[in-house]
């Protein structure tokens, strides 16, 4: 893609950032993202209410809180206008409680339903958070547990119960608004949300657009019920196997940490959790008012990107 066509463009894909900004004046921006994927669960008021999750995740991950969404909306004739309408109002909940407006969208034909929507926020140019700013020293921070992707595969193949599933969709619903709520008054180095690229990938990029190293704590990070065991029967998405290609050589791992729970640590995610690079006595801050977990620290660049201890 073309790259610095304009001097306004703050924040593009060269970081691998979660969303564009763009300048409109000395002391306001606009910043933009979008997402939208095919259903991670049966119920289409809930598959309404994730993809409109994950992709105002995005724009809570650059410190803003969104304004405007627009639907994208992809509809086989197999599904009934009900059914529609249930995607498009789990949707519009969502939005409504970020606080924000739907102002329309778009649909076409498909094979096969894909929701999710293209979401726009205003705000300063000093209070943007990105991906780019971890500073050696600083404590990080994750506000939702993994493994939300295996055990969507483990529903999917009827290994699991929907009812053992519901906490992973509970997880996935929940707003990332309220952990940004938490940290707006903090010093907050980076951030970023945890999601496709699962918590390893997301930490990879943070670690690269700011020119430091992690260490995480593997057995601080905090894992949903159910999901270690399923890792160690080997149901893991092929998405996890991808991310553990990918990052071959940039994520060193020690002995005494267990291939499963090397596996969720690769485990993509559906609108995942922020993962915060802060100051040790704002991270205390931080978990004191939202739920979270310290997972790891800031360290200087070394052999890999990312140490997991």
């Amino acid at each position: 893609m073309p790259q610095g066509l304009d001097a306004n463009l703050l924040v593009g894909f060269d970081t691998s950032d979660d969303a564009c900004v763009y300048r409109i004046s000395d002391d306001l921006t606009l910043i933009q993202t979008l997402d939208f994927f095919p259903p991670i669960v049966d119920d289409p008021y809930y598959f309404g209410q994730i993809a409109a999750a994950n992709a105002l995740s995005d724009i809570y991950a650059m410190g803003a809180s969104p304004s405007l969404a627009l639907n994208i909306l992809c509809v086989p004739s197999c599904l009934t206008a009900a059914e529609v309408a249930s995607i498009v109002a789990g949707g519009a909940d969502k939005v409504r409680e970020a606080g924000a407006v739907v102002a329309g969208g778009h649909s076409v034909e498909d094979n096969e339903p894909k929701f999710g929507m293209c979401v726009s926020a205003f705000c300063s140019p000093k209070a943007i958070w990105s991906n780019a700013g971890a500073r050696v020293g600083d404590v990080l921070v994750l506000t939702k547990p993994l493994g939300n992707g295996i055990l969507a595969t483990a529903a999917k193949r009827d290994i699991i119960s929907q009812e053992a599933f519901l906490p992973a969709v509970e997880y996935m619903v929940r707003l990332n608004k309220y952990a940004r709520d938490a940290a707006i008054d903090l010093r907050v180095r980076a951030c970023t949300d945890v999601t496709g690229f699962g918590f390893l990938g997301h930490a990879f990029e943070m670690a690269e657009a700011s020119g430091v190293g992690l260490v995480v704590w593997a057995a601080d990070v905090p894992l949903m019920d159910g999901v270690y065991a399923l890792a160690e029967e080997g149901v893991v998405p092929g998405g996890a196997e991808r991310n553990e290609e990918y990052l071959a050589g940039k994520v060193g791992f020690a002995d005494g940490v267990a291939l499963p729970l090397r596996s969720v640590l690769f485990d993509p995610q559906t609108s995942g959790g922020l993962l915060f690079s802060l100051p040790e006595r704002d991270a205390d801050l931080l978990l004191s008012r939202v739920w979270g977990v310290k997972v790891g620290y800031v360290c200087e660049k070394n052999k890999y990107l990312i140490e997991v201890l």
